[in-house]
């Protein structure tokens, strides 16, 4: 397996955009033998994998367990020994285990050897991230020397601040190649671009940003790796939410280096990108966990329809199991609805009425309830029934249930614990109602690369333009009990995203006791949110990872106008945790 260039004038580097799974060690290492034998074949020089690709990302507290970074080390030796053929090299992130700490590590493995190792430096610890919690920091970082090219490996985070790519500079840094692991929502495509323009500017050096792609838990890494020349301009753009091992070529020009052969295309943005992310993270939760499909309730109504065609699209028409479970308030409508969008979608579809097992519970519970009202505790029976069975089917033939409740829904408790909430993962935990509507309109005319679902219409118009209910009652509508969805998300958004006050949020023209019941829904349904399958994240501050509450909370903004400090009795200056005060 020999490189075809070994010239330091002329460089190929091969990037592997590929997906890797938490603690599949020896599966990861395969997919990086893999990955190496195709990039031979087109004359690779050096192999760039992405952020922890050998152990998976996110670890988590993994990394913290002597046997995983052992397991990582001793793999790791494996696949520097194979690079003794005198093919390509590999750039490959793992856990390091050294003087009693783990690192967040890179390691170059050429001639048979790990000729270098760089830490992580700037260490994330805000959103998603808990980095701090479980590496430590490593020291500023110098090149890497690799067949007559002085290479600058900053890690991911290590390029949001000026810091490490400027030591690298400093130190005669030639190229930089950045490995990465970020994860996608709404708007990070031009964050991570503007960030790395800023480094290039900063360096007047090259760059190669190379992401990971694939689903773990919660985080859908998107890819959409890409290439800038020292002058900023884009050189190289990989596909999103796809695998994919490029070639790139690179030429040493008046002492500076040039990417002179890349692929370049167009990556999916907006409503699209969202669309693609719930997808690809429903497929890889799926597959990674050994599940053979999916079984879901198909209500009739827009959230289980589109989650019936991003699981379409993820695994496949076979692969999916919807049944509408009725009861004497499912209209008509939604029965006629439910069985046009799976067959449209050609999922398999069946039909188990509920009233025995309403019914039967009802009369369990006659002799505790006697002749009190019926209220929600009867509506809850319902949705308690549906996903009764629901997990009895998942558990007698092994699909995984998906459970389908909007972002609109679970931020104000509008969902019945033990219920509808039953189920292993839900594609649109993340997507606020009116998304949903628009998604849904979306897939009726687009779907993504690599979709397995059937094109064309596949989600009758219907479902998307009546009003949305539970049927939980008769004529019941959501509104009901909610102000329309248009009100409620763009609060939602105010208070959750933006964490805006009260006061504030009545300035966009929404009335105050509107925001303030919102605000209390949001409070005291976080202890259902602790309790909710995990779900793809696409906006920038998902519940779970993102945004932790405490589940006991008695703070209510008052509404009103924001309070200006009392500087009189506060003191002048505080510096480093210590009172100053002027004499």
């Amino acid at each position: 397996m020999m490189a075809q260039n070994s010239s330091t004038n002329r460089l190929v580097i091969a990037l592997a955009q590929i997906g890797c799974t938490v603690g599949d060690i020896a599966g990861n290492a395969a997919r990086i033998r893999a990955a190496r034998r195709e990039a031979a074949g087109f004359g690779a020089d050096l192999v760039l994998f992405s952020e922890l690709f050998l152990a998976g990302y996110t670890p988590e507290d993994l990394v913290l367990k002597p046997a995983f970074q052992e397991a990582c080390r001793a793999e790791l030796e494996a696949l520097a020994r194979e690079t003794a053929d005198g093919g390509p090299a590999l750039l490959v992130g793992l856990p390091w285990g050294e003087d009693n700490a783990v690192y967040n590590a890179v390691a170059l493995l050429d001639r048979g050897r790990i000729e270098a190792v760089r830490f992580k430096v700037d260490l994330p610890n805000y959103g998603v991230f808990d980095e701090k919690r479980v590496f430590r920091q490593g020291p500023l970082p110098g090149p890497i020397a690799f067949r007559g090219v002085r290479l600058g490996v900053p890690i991911c985070e290590d390029i949001w601040s000026e810091e490490v790519v400027e030591c690298l500079v400093e130190t005669g840094a030639e190229i930089l190649l950045v490995p990465n692991g970020s994860p996608y929502w709404r708007g990070k495509f031009d964050e991570r671009l503007n960030i790395a323009v800023a480094r290039v500017r900063e360096a007047d050096l090259p760059m190669i940003y190379l992401n990971q792609v694939g689903g773990q838990d919660e985080l859908v890494f998107d890819g959409a790796s890409f290439i800038l020349q020292g002058d900023c301009a884009l050189a190289g753009q990989l596909p999103a939410f796809a695998e994919t091992i490029s070639r790139t070529v690179w030429e040493r020009r008046d002492g500076s280096w040039t990417c002179v052969e890349a692929p370049r295309v167009v990556v999916p943005e907006g409503d699209e990108a969202d669309y693609a992310a719930c997808v690809l993270g429903l497929r890889d939760y799926v597959e990674k966990n050994g599940f053979p499909g999916v079984v879901m309730g198909m209500s009739g109504g827009i959230d289980s329809a589109l989650c019936a065609a991003m699981a379409a699209d993820a695994l496949g028409p076979s692969r999916v199991h919807c049944i509408m479970l009725p009861y004497r308030f499912t209209s008509g409508e939604s029965l006629s609805d439910a069985q046009q969008c799976a067959q449209a979608l050609g999922v398999r579809y069946d039909t188990l009425p509920i009233a025995a097992a309403v019914e039967g519970i009802e009369s369990t519970l006659k002799p505790l309830f006697g002749d009190r009202p019926r209220d929600t505790t009867e509506e809850n029976l319902q949705s308690r029934a549906r996903g009764t069975l629901l997990m009895s089917v998942s558990n007698k033939f092994g699909p995984m249930l998906v459970t389908t409740g909007n972002k609109s829904e679970m931020s104000v408790g509008y969902a019945t614990i033990y219920g509808d909430m039953n189920g292993g993962f839900n594609p649109i935990k993340d997507l606020y109602k009116m998304q949903v509507f628009r998604l849904a309109a979306l897939r009726n005319r687009w779907k993504p690369e690599g979709a397995l679902g059937p094109d064309g219409e596949v989600i009758p118009p219907n479902i998307i333009t009546k009003p949305p209910t539970a049927e939980l009652r008769e004529n019941q509508k959501d509104q009901d009990s909610l102000p329309p969805y248009e009100v409620l998300d763009d609060i939602l958004e105010c208070l959750v995203e933006r964490e805006m006050r009260v006061s504030d949020i009545v300035t966009r023209g929404h009335e105050l006791d509107v925001v303030k019941k919102v605000e209390r829904l949001l409070y005291i349904a976080e202890y259902k949110r602790r309790q909710a399958a995990p779900g793809v994240k696409v906006t920038k501050k998902n519940f779970g990872r993102d945004r932790r509450y405490p589940i006991v909370n008695r703070f209510r903004d008052s509404g009103q106008a924001a309070r200006v400090p009392d500087d009189s009795i506060a003191p002048k200056k505080v510096v480093g945790g210590s009172e100053r005060f002027e004499e």
